[in-house]
């Protein structure tokens, strides 16, 4: 169902014989035990839009930028390993294939050790403005410490560690997004802040490229040391910054107005009908991940995210990729960029449609299409432009889809807030194993031009297959749910009018 429908009459408002329908003061309309805070009652529908308008402007202008910032820093800081390999670190450590693929997978174990605690726990204090830049110092710390390494087991330990601080960011920052806007603004903000990975992605390859060119020996130091110093430190400035800007929950955030405050809270109460965050006594650790674990949407969304971000372990290797075109190592550092910069418009204007329409489903199954026919195209031809087109359309296919299906959880599992934290989180975690047994599915050696590409391109292919197919059975599912909603039915996490009676508006999943 379309989200236009969900923002014109909000969820029902039921009166006090339990059968009458009404509307809700203010904008849209509410279940009979959500009535609006008294200064969000006394609005007009029109005061209302303005207020709202002012809120969601003034919320962006803090949030996103700085959730940006900070996403292309944790991915930098995660992702630059692939390019430094091709800026000295292998040689001088004299590091195997093996040794190398392990030192990329050992970061995910860490990763996802640390998911589901976190989230839980940024969940439980309701401070994600102090807990997010704290992490975040200290994987900048971690990171620039990778620069100083001289043994295989000292750069594994520091990989280690650095996954399970980053940890905390990415599950915790679309929990954090989903606490400040309602179902249908949140595909668009998702597809925001995993832009700052796409960009990342595509600049990454331009800083270490530079760094190689101009800093290599410098200080008697090769460039890929140069690469995690700076970038490192880089990373420890800009969570300073962030402790002065980025807000905290609606219920926790001291610069909003009394006004603000009540109605931040109480649109996200009004979306699904149900309350939010409120306070940190209210928010259980375990309640929260037994209802995730016990919802059968957590599963099939979980399969599904496993698959994509399985197909997505080819941009951890994505410069060694480009690599088999033949050109030197700074050649194929710049040539990494557009097939991340063309991924950054399709994100931004898939989501864009996908909050628009209110639809879900082919904005994620239609790019994964995409992604399916470009590992087939890299697979099957070794000329070189039809293989760079192949990974043109190897990023935006896998990520365009990807974010939409980040916001899909959000959708299909709003309340309550504990239980959010934990699918996310888990979602998250579980679908980044994939990253430790893919990580030694791309060969790494030394010295050797052109490695064999067939085997792991025709495993991300499958993958990205079966991320289609649970797609469809979410859909089928969710069309399902809703058409109980239609009758009147009971459905868990749902809230919808009166037991048993048939109501034409109401809370619906987003399909």
């Amino acid at each position: 169902m379309s989200h236009e429908l969900d923002n014109k009459v909000g969820v029902d408002h039921i009166s006090d014989d339990g059968i009458s329908p009404t509307k809700a003061p203010g904008h849209g309309a509410s279940h009979s035990k959500l009535q609006p805070p008294e200064l969000v009652a006394a609005m007009t529908p029109e005061y209302r839009t303005e207020a709202e308008r002012r809120l969601r402007k003034k919320i962006d202008t803090r949030l996103l930028p700085m959730i940006i910032l900070m996403y292309i820093m944790n991915y930098l800081d995660r992702n630059n390993i692939a390019a430094v390999r091709l800026a000295g670190l292998q040689d001088e450590l004299q590091l195997t294939s093996t040794q190398y693929q392990t030192v990329i997978s050992i970061l995910f174990v860490g990763y996802i050790l640390m998911q589901i605690p976190s989230n839980l726990f940024l969940n439980k204090t309701g401070r994600p403005a102090i807990y997010l830049p704290v992490c975040m110092i200290i994987w900048g710390i971690i990171s620039g410490a990778t620069g100083a390494t001289h043994t295989f087991g000292g750069l594994v330990v520091c990989r280690f560690f650095l996954g399970f601080i980053e940890a905390a960011y990415f599950p915790g920052c679309l929990f954090y997004l989903s606490s400040w806007y309602t179902r249908s603004e949140l595909g668009f903000r998702t597809a925001v802040l995993y832009s700052g990975s796409l960009v990342s992605g595509a600049f990454g390859g331009l800083v270490t490229a530079g760094i190689t060119s101009n800093m290599n020996g410098t200080k008697g130091l090769r460039a890929w040391r140069w690469v995690f110093i700076i970038e490192g430190a880089i990373t420890v400035v800009i969570a300073c910054a962030a402790f002065f800007i980025l807000p905290n929950f609606p219920r926790t955030t001291p610069w909003l107005t009394e006004e603000e405050r009540q109605l931040a809270h109480f649109r996200l109460q009004e979306d699904v009908g149900e309350e939010d965050w409120t306070d940190s006594a209210s928010q259980s650790f375990f309640h929260g991940l037994k209802l995730a674990l016990l919802d059968v949407k957590t599963w099939i969304l979980t399969i599904m995210l496993l698959a994509i971000v399985s197909s997505a372990s080819v941009t951890n290797f994505f410069p060694t990729v480009v690599k088999t075109l033949g050109y030197g190592n700074v050649q194929t550092l710049l040539l990494t960029a557009p097939p991340y910069v063309l991924a950054v418009i399709t994100t931004y204007l898939n989501a864009w449609h996908a909050d628009k329409t209110g639809e879900r489903f082919y904005h994620i199954a239609l790019p994964l299409c995409v992604g399916v026919f470009s590992f087939i195209l890299a697979a099957a031809t070794h000329s070189t432009a039809p293989r760079y087109v192949a990974m043109m359309l190897m990023v935006p296919g896998i990520y365009t889809g990807y974010v939409v299906a980040l916001a899909w959880i959000s959708n299909s599992l709003p309340r309550p807030a504990a239980k959010r934290a934990a699918a996310l989180a888990f979602i998250n975690a579980i679908s980044n194993t994939s990253s430790i047994y893919a990580s030694y599915m791309y060969p790494q050696p030394k010295g050797k031009k052109q490695p064999d590409l067939t085997i792991p391109l025709s495993v991300d292919c499958a993958t990205a297959a079966l991320a289609i197919v649970m797609a469809v059975i979410m859909r089928i599912v969710l069309q399902r749910l809703n058409k109980k909603l239609d009758r009147g039915e009971h459905v868990e996490g749902a809230i919808n009018g009166v037991p048993g009676v048939a109501q034409e508006f109401g809370f619906r999943f987003l399909v």
